[in-house]
């Protein structure tokens, strides 16, 4: 009841509607542009601010021009506010809206959006009242969400439709039925005696019904109408069985409760209306809220501690919250600023000058603790900084110590002397520092690793400018791996080859050395020949092969000094994102002086890779890298490992056991069936050929590398042609594919004109 009586008072007074929730909106109505120079800013005792006007020309368009009724005697009927143009022809009179209120984005109306259905006791239906049918579209307004469609009677059913673009059909309904009058509650609108239901923010247009489904043939007695109407709950409470029997209940309504109206300016988008000076409305020091709902439109509104109408110059000004007590909580100094102030303490006293803060104390003479214990904690501090600094420097120089210890034991005095007889070596060669490669592989993570092999762990590691690089943690060494590490970084400072792994570095000051490499994205030959890479045809397989020998025999001849790498393997040739071949890990690589052919040395290779004579006198040559290769080859043409503890023990070896299928004349029974599909006869046979001569057991009787490379890039571009192998005897599947010699040529006179070849092009 309090809010009706409330209402009622401001209504008898004439003043028009306020409400709590417009405190938000004063501010505009403080400073001296409240309307537009020459335009009224009352209307009665309504306060009239732009961009709303009366009178033709006020308002920012004629959307927002109000009517104000004139009246002879004031006193009993003061001037009234009416906002027309709005609507459909449906309502009778074509009826205004008296406006009770205006606020930042809302306007309040009085209420013409009602209708009862009343019966008789034959059932006849009687209706009065306006239609709940009503469209805003293409104004800025629309119906706000603090409405409630309301429905009174014990036999009553509302339906609410929407009919824009947004929403068709029906939106809600509400049900309201009670069978005694005791039923329906005061207070309450649950749906016994009273129903309401929701509007949905940003329509602009409804249509309702009201029906009954009994007639009230069942509570004509105390219910003889059924009423509907639209405005905000806040302002109606249901009486209960009061209401039910009131006939006067439409006119309490129209008197009490207003309908809100939301408003914005235009339908274009803040960011749109910025492009166009001209009918972008917002001053200075204020702000542009866009719309939220789908109508578009946007409002302007002062920054906080500015005041005045954003729409009209020169825009927001200045609140002086120091020359208003209410406005500022300094307890006795204000500083006003632009948008804002300062309190401050007087001189003699502390204190940040705020009532609900520290507000202003003065000073007190005291025993100067503070200044004691200040002076007590400043030289502990002093102490602790001291011994601080003289702790991470004696720390700092234990690691000068430590790293340079691993310096030397890594063998780091060696790699210098080594270098300095090898003039330019040095300048290519960056020394990191063991924070740097810690950092880059996040503490030598597990998911970081690479690989692992006989002489070390290879990490991934990204360096600060963002490389991404293969880092080879060598394992704890001894004396005697030391001069094989430090053997690998000279040898990697002399190489220079598209088909070698590029060496970038190395760090001697961690426990263990560490090498880096340029990092290659595609693994290991090896694993693409094991798993049977689709890509792997056999003019790739060529070309890899090509590849390879011809790193190999840059290695044995091109070499500033020859190189032999003594563990020439396919899981030591890394393909690129490109696939191109790199001959990688050099840890059990010899330098070769360039008077000598061979070297006696430990034997060190890969099981199945390693060539016999080597493996029997320890006399190492160029020749042993070959034999290694010529088993490379042979993994290509076959896609079998070196060494298969599950086969027979004839076959464990595969180069042995390629070796015999060329001389049983079974060769192309153990060749993978796509390479034979993909080869001629001259190729496969020149190939095997050329391996059988690669894993010679006498060094003397095998080619130079140099040679291989020749060959291969001369088999990898068909130099000669011949029949394809007989696909109808592959898929026969018999003991051989061929009852005569392999080939119908003599392999004696291509391989003659392939050393002919070779020879012409090393003199070139």
């Amino acid at each position: 009841m309090l809010p009706l009586l409330l209402l009622a008072w401001f209504l008898l007074s004439g003043l028009s509607l306020t409400f709590a929730a417009d405190d938000d909106t004063y501010h505009i109505l403080k400073g001296p542009n409240i309307t537009k120079p020459g335009c009224p800013s009352q209307c009665g005792n309504l306060t009239i601010p732009y961009p709303f006007g009366v009178g033709s020309g006020c308002g920012i368009n004629e959307l927002f021009e109000l009517n104000c009724s004139s009246s002879t005697d004031h006193a009993l009927d003061p001037p009234k506010a009416l906002l027309e143009g709005l609507g459909t022809d449906d309502f009778p009179n074509n009826r205004s809206f008296q406006v009770l209120g205006i606020s930042d984005g809302r306007v309040r109306v009085s209420n013409i959006l009602w209708i009862s259905s009343c019966y008789n006791r034959t059932g006849e239906l009687n209706n009065t009242g306006n239609d709940i049918n009503f469209n805003l579209t293409g104004t800025p307004y629309s119906f706000s969400e603090i409405n409630k469609l309301t429905v009174i009677g014990c036999d009553d059913f509302g339906l609410l439709l929407g009919t824009t673009d947004s929403v068709q059909g029906i939106i809600n309904s509400c049900d309201s039925v009670c069978s005694r009058p005791e039923d329906a509650i005061g207070g309450s609108c649950s749906g016994t005696g009273c129903c309401q239901t929701p509007l949905i923010k940003g329509q602009d247009s409804y249509s309702t019904t009201i029906s009954s489904a009994n007639n009230h043939s069942d509570v004509l007695l105390f219910n003889p109408c059924g009423y509907m109407f639209v405005g905000e709950q806040d302002f109606f409470v249901f009486r209960g069985a009061s209401d039910l029997s009131d006939p006067n209940l439409m006119q309490r309504v129209q008197d009490t409760v207003p309908m809100a109206l939301d408003w914005w300016i235009g339908n274009l988008s803040c960011e749109q209306a910025k492009n166009d000076s001209e009918i972008y409305a917002c001053n200075s020091n204020s702000q542009c809220i866009d719309s939220d709902t789908e109508l578009g439109g946007y409002r302007c509104s002062c920054y906080t501690g500015y005041q005045g109408n954003p729409y009209l110059l020169p825009g927001c000004i200045d609140i002086d919250e120091c020359s208003d007590h209410s406005l500022n909580n300094c307890e006795k100094i204000c500083t006003n600023t632009l948008g804002s102030f300062n309190c401050s303490c007087p001189h003699g006293q502390y204190g940040d000058g705020r009532k609900n803060g520290k507000g202003c104390n003065p000073y007190k003479p005291r025993f100067p603790v503070i200044k004691v214990a200040l002076g007590a904690v400043f030289g502990f501090l002093s102490i602790v900084i001291t011994a601080t600094w003289l702790y991470f420097f004696i720390k700092k120089r234990k690691l000068l110590k430590q790293r340079e210890k691993f310096f030397q034991r890594n063998g780091g005095i060696l790699l210098q002397q080594k270098l300095s007889s090898n003039e330019g070596s040095a300048e290519s060669i960056i020394i990191f520092t063991a924070e740097e490669l810690q950092q880059a592989t996040d503490d030598y993570a597990d998911d970081r690793i690479l690989g692992r092999g006989g002489c070390g762990t290879v990490y991934k590691g990204i360096l600060p400018d963002k490389r991404i690089v293969a880092i080879k943690k060598s394992r704890e060494i001894d004396e005697t791996q030391t001069e094989q590490f430090i053997n690998e970084v000279v040898i990697l400072t002399q190489v220079h080859h598209r088909n070698v792994v590029k060496f970038l570095g190395c760090c001697l000051e961690s426990e263990v050395p560490l090498l880096v490499f340029e990092y290659i994205p595609n693994g290991t030959l090896y694993e693409h020949i094991q798993h049977k890479s689709n890509w792997l045809s056999l003019e790739n397989r060529l070309w890899i092969a090509s590849e390879a020998a011809g790193a190999l025999s840059y290695l044995h001849s091109a070499a500033s000094t020859p190189i032999i790498h003594r563990d020439v393997k396919s899981a030591n040739i890394l393909l690129d994102e490109y696939y191109t071949a790199k001959i990688s890990d050099f840890g059990a690589s010899r330098l070769i002086p360039l008077d000598q052919t061979k070297v006696t040395t430990m034997v060190i290779g890969t099981f199945g890779y390693l060539d016999p004579e080597y493996f029997r006198t320890s006399q190492l040559t160029e020749k042993s890298d070959v034999y290694s290769f010529g088993v490379v080859l042979v993994e290509l043409l076959t896609g079998g490992m070196p060494v298969n503890m599950e086969m027979n023990e004839d076959q464990r070896n595969l180069t042995t056991n390629f070796i015999n299928s060329m001389r049983e004349n079974r060769l192309f029974q153990i060749l993978e069936p796509r390479v034979v599909r993909e080869g001629s006869f001259g190729q496969l046979q020149a190939t095997a050929e050329l391996i059988e001569r690669c894993v010679q057991l006498n060094r003397e009787d095998r080619p130079t590398m140099k040679e291989v490379a020749a060959q291969i890039e001369m088999l990898r571009k068909n130099l000669w042609t011949d029949r394809s192998v007989d696909e109808e005897a592959v898929s026969l599947g018999s003991d051989d594919l061929y009852s005569a010699p392999i080939s119908p040529y003599d392999s004696t006179q291509e391989f003659t004109r392939l050393q002919s070849w070779s020879s012409s092009t090393s003199k070139v």
